[in-house]
C-alpha cells in the first residue's frame, strides 16, 4: 500500500515488480470538464484499488487499437521494483505513447521487463485524444485563452502527479526522464519547450518522433469545420451544442475531417511551434537521446500493395511537386524484377529519406542537428531489418526496420493483435537486453552507457550514432553513412 496526496492505493506484486495500474491523476474529464484543462482528483477515503488500468480514452477502431467510447480516462500507472521503499529515490521513466495523437493507451506499455532490469521506476500515462484532446475553436479559446492542447495539459498534469506523489513509491522528483514515441516523441519535443512544463523532468528521449505543430488560427479552422459539419453554428449556444454530442458522433465527425489532430502553437502552453524553438535554442537544457528506425516509411506505404510502375509513377505524382517527379523517379528507379510489394517498397524508401517530415531519414537528421547545438545528445538508428513486423499481413511483405518497430523490444507487450516479443529469435532477444540496458542507464544517470555494452557517445563531438542490431552487433556509425544510406545528398 502507497499513500498518495488525495489517498491510499494498493497495487499488485508479481515477477519481483509492484504495479500501481489505474491511477487516476486529474477528474474524469466529462461533462462541463470536456474540451477544459485537467482538474485535480478528489481526495477519497480507505485503499483504492491500483490492480487494473484504467479506461482507454475515446478513441476509433484503428490498427492494434479497439474503440473506445469512454471519455473518463485520465489515469496513470506506476511499476518498481517488489520491495522498494520510500527512502530508495529510484530514477524515473515517464513515458508517452503513441498513436498519432489520436489512438493508444499505456496499457499497451506493461514496464515490467524495464523494471526487472534496470531497477527504475516506470510511469504510463493516458492523455485525452482526437477530437477531445485537440478541438480548437474561438468559443474555447474566448473562455480560456487558449484551445485545442487538452491532451498536451493532461501530460503536464500527470508529470506534476509525478512530482508531489512518486517519492512515496520510492521514486526520485529530481530524476525524472521523460519519453515517447512517434506523437509521444511529439509530446516530449513540445515539453521540452513548453513553460507550463519548466521543472518537471530532467532528461528526454524521442524514439521516430516529430516537432511540427499546428497554429492555434489553423486549429480554430478545423474545430469551426467540425462544428459546421455538426449543425453547431457560430454563436451563444455552440458550445452547449457541441458538449450535447455523443462521443461516437463526435469521433466520427472527426475521421471524416482526416483527423487534422495537432499540438497547437501560438499559445500559452506552447507559445513558439516546437521545431522552430529547437531552432533557436529556445528548448529545456536536458539530456537527450533521440532516433529512428531505418525503414520507418514501409509502415506508410501499405497502400502501395500491388500498385505496378503506372501506379508508383501515378504516386509520385500525386506525393511530389511537379518539378521534382522526374529526379526522385531516376534516384528510386522501377526495377528490373518486381513483385506485388515493390511499389511499397519503393515509396517506403522515398517517405523514410525525405517526405515523412521529422520522423527519420534526412529530415530527422537536420532536427537531430539543431538538438545537438543545445543539449548533449545521444543518437540511434534501429537497424534489425529482417525482425518480425508490426503484423503478419500482408503475408510476405518485409516490413524491415519499420515505424514502431522497436518498441517490442522495450515493451514485450506492445503487439497490433498478434504477439511479436514471443516470437523474438536469440538474436532479437539480446537486441531487446542490449536497448532496456542503454535505456535504463540513460534514465539512471543521463548517460545511456552501460558497463557491460559497447559505449555510446554523443553526437555533439563525435558526429557518430549508435546503429542497434541484433545478436550484440550493434555498432557505432557515421552522420555521413547515415546520410548516405538515406540519400541526403539528394534530398538536402
Amino acid at each position: 500500500m502507497v499513500g498518495t496526496d488525495k489517498g491510499a492505493v494498493q497495487g499488485v506484486a508479481a515477477a519481483r515488480v509492484d504495479s500501481f495500474l489505474g491511477l487516476r491523476y486529474a477528474k474524469a474529464p466529462v461533462g462541463r470538464l470536456r474540451w477544459r484543462p485537467p482538474e485535480p482528483p478528489s481526495p477519497w477515503k480507505g485503499i483504492a484499488s491500483a490492480t487494473t488500468y484504467g479506461n482507454r480514452c475515446a478513441q476509433p477502431l484503428r490498427y492494434n487499437d479497439p474503440l473506445s467510447l469512454t471519455e473518463d480516462c485520465l489515469f496513470l500507472n506506476v511499476q518498481r521494483p517488489s520491495g522498494t521503499s520510500r527512502d530508495d529515490h529510484l530514477p524515473v521513466y515517464v513515458y508517452i505513447h503513441g498513436g498519432g495523437l489520436n489512438n493508444g493507451s499505456s496499457s499497451q506499455h506493461d514496464g515490467t521487463l524495464i523494471v526487472q532490469r534496470t531497477g527504475v521506476l516506470v510511469v504510463t500515462i493516458n492523455y485525452r485524444l482526437g477530437v477531445f484532446g485537440w478541438l480548437g475553436l474561438p468559443a474555447l479559446t474566448g473562455l480560456q485563452g487558449e484551445s485545442g492542447n487538452y491532451g498536451l495539459m493532461d501530460q503536464v498534469a500527470a508529470l506534476t502527479w509525478v512530482q508531489h506523489n512518486i517519492a512515496a513509491f520510492g521514486g526520485d522528483p529530481d530524476r525524472v526522464t521523460i519519453g515517447g514515441e512517434s506523437s509521444g516523441a511529439l509530446s516530449v519535443c513540445a515539453l521540452l519547450t513548453s513553460p507550463k512544463a519548466a521543472g518537471l523532468f530532467s532528461a528526454a528521449i524521442m524514439q521516430s518522433g516529430y516537432c511540427d505543430t499546428e497554429t492555434q488560427a489553423d486549429a480554430h479552422y478545423w474545430g469551426t469545420t467540425l462544428a459546421a459539419d455538426l449543425g453547431c453554428a457560430a454563436g451563444p449556444q455552440q458550445l452547449a451544442c457541441l458538449h450535447a454530442a455523443g462521443t461516437q458522433t463526435l469521433l466520427d465527425a472527426w475521421d471524416a475531417l482526416g483527423t487534422p489532430t495537432s499540438a497547437v502553437n501560438t499559445t500559452p502552453t506552447l507559445p513558439l511551434d516546437p521545431r522552430a524553438a529547437v531552432q533557436q535554442g529556445k528548448i529545456r537544457h536536458v539530456p537527450l537521446l533521440i532516433g529512428s528506425n531505418r525503414d520507418e516509411g514501409r509502415y506508410f506505404s501499405l497502400d502501395q500493395v500491388g500498385n505496378d510502375k503506372a501506379g508508383y509513377q501515378a504516386w509520385l505524382q500525386n506525393n511530389l511537386y511537379p518539378a521534382d517527379v522526374a529526379a526522385v523517379e531516376a534516384q528510386y528507379p522501377w526495377p528490373a524484377t518486381t513483385d506485388q510489394f515493390t511499389a511499397a517498397y519503393l515509396t517506403g524508401a522515398i517517405l523514410t529519406d525525405g517526405l515523412i517530415g521529422s520522423l527519420g531519414g534526412c529530415p530527422y537528421r537536420d532536427l537531430i542537428k539543431d538538438f545537438a547545438k543545445v543539449d548533449t545528445t545521444y543518437v540511434y538508428e534501429f537497424n534489425h531489418r529482417t525482425g518480425p513486423g508490426p503484423s503478419p499481413q500482408p503475408a510476405g511483405y518485409i516490413w524491415g526496420a519499420s515505424h514502431t518497430a522497436e518498441l517490442p523490444y522495450l515493451w514485450p507487450s506492445f503487439d497490433a493483435g498478434v504477439p511479436i516479443a514471443p516470437t523474438f529469435n536469440a538474436a532479437e532477444r539480446r537486441l531487446s537486453q542490449q536497448m532496456i540496458a542503454y535505456w535504463g542507464a540513460f534514465v539512471k544517470n543521463g548517460r545511456p552507457n552501460p558497463a557491460d555494452q559497447p559505449r555510446w557517445q554523443a553526437i555533439n563531438n563525435t558526429q557518430t550514432l549508435l546503429s542497434l542490431q541484433a545478436g550484440n552487433t550493434s555498432t557505432l556509425m557515421t552522420n555521413t553513412q547515415f546520410s548516405q544510406e538515406h540519400n541526403c545528398a539528394f534530398w538536402g
